[in-house]
């Protein structure tokens, strides 16, 4: 991060709200680096390339008033509450080298090491204490700005962690619930001397800013947008659960670089409708490349033509394009008659 850091903050614990506080600081603030703090009180989000109903257990989060929305970037889907804080980084993107993970978990380990815990960036997109994960991240990309956000696990409630989330039997496979719980812990557990969140927030801000750090706010006019893009697209159901488009064909793999899922539908040989869902890494939305694929013959050849107009890296992270011809066309002679 640069020296000069405007620290804000949405006011706010509705998911809602502050995803679309968050977009609108990406979109329209357009100059300088920004750190904001905020939370969601009971709250599944889930990433921009899941689908919803598998994500979540439907009676758990209807009995206990669980919210569910999702964000823009990509990666899986996370339980929020009180005792999870968030962060977002918003800067401008610069090189592609500059994208790495590394550049912004870097000042997350440093402030956690200062309160004298054993922390680590680790794996795609976690930060690991003592082994066991306390922070997921993702990034996103708009107009040469990218927004880097992460959960900072504080002193939440694992079961409603473990409750709230319907474990991906691929990614956790013969596992139950209490193994699922076990992979995440909470700093609080972790510190020498304990203190509250209240406090941890106050430690945060300063140091993850560092030496230029200057408190900033929204106008009135720009929280009136914010408002507005909270109404249009965070509260609505087409964004949050109504994003996959009908299909024939279900294909799923899991790669190094996260699961993929592949539903296509198919008429007369030619892609009618595509969904790329997952918890890949993406950077970018992948609606420009599915509607692309919409016409194509649906083999591997045409395929591959439409993918490689799109920049791969910034659309599926760490999953190559030969990886998403795999997913898209494995087991193919089984499907046909799905697909016909």
């Amino acid at each position: 991060m640069e020296t000069r850091v405007i620290y804000l903050e949405t006011g706010s614990q509705d998911p809602a709200y502050n995803l679309a506080f968050e977009e609108y600081v990406l979109a329209h603030r357009t100059e300088g680096d920004y750190l904001i703090l905020w939370q969601n009180d009971n709250t599944v989000v889930i990433g921009r390339n899941q689908n919803a109903e598998e994500e979540i257990d439907r009676a758990f989060v209807e009995a206990h008033g669980v919210r569910v929305v999702r964000r823009t970037t990509g990666g899986g889907a996370v339980y929020h509450d009180l005792g999870n804080l968030n962060y977002s980084f918003i800067t401008d993107a610069g090189e592609a080298e500059n994208l790495a993970m590394e550049r912004f978990t870097r000042p997350v380990v440093q402030a956690l090491r200062g309160l004298g815990l054993q922390a680590e960036a680790s794996g795609r997109n976690d930060i690991l204490v003592e082994g066991k994960k306390v922070s997921g991240t993702a990034q996103r990309l708009l107009n040469g700005r990218i927004l880097h956000h992460g959960t900072l696990l504080f002193d939440t409630d694992p079961d409603k962690v473990a409750g709230a989330l319907r474990a991906d039997p691929e990614k956790f496979r013969s596992k139950s619930a209490k193994s699922v719980r076990s992979r995440v812990g909470n700093i609080r557990d972790f510190l020498r001397t304990d203190m509250d969140l209240p406090a941890f927030w106050a430690y945060l801000k300063t140091a993850m800013a560092g030496e230029g750090f200057m408190t900033g706010a929204l106008s009135p006019e720009e929280l009136k947008a914010v408002e507005t893009l909270k109404r249009s697209r965070y509260d609505a159901w087409e964004w949050n659960f109504g994003r996959s488009p009908a299909y024939d064909m279900v294909n799923k793999r899991r790669w190094d670089g996260g699961s993929l899922e592949v539903r296509v539908s198919v008429k007369e040989g030619r892609i009618t409708g595509v969904a790329f869902r997952g918890d890949f890494l993406s950077r970018c939305s992948l609606d420009p490349l599915e509607k692309a694929l919409e016409g194509a013959r649906f083999r591997r050849e045409d395929v591959a033509g439409v993918l490689e107009r799109y920049p791969l890296r910034d659309c599926f992270g760490d999953i190559t394009g030969e990886e998403i011809l795999d997913t898209m066309f494995y087991g193919q002679d089984e499907n046909k008659a799905a697909c016909d």
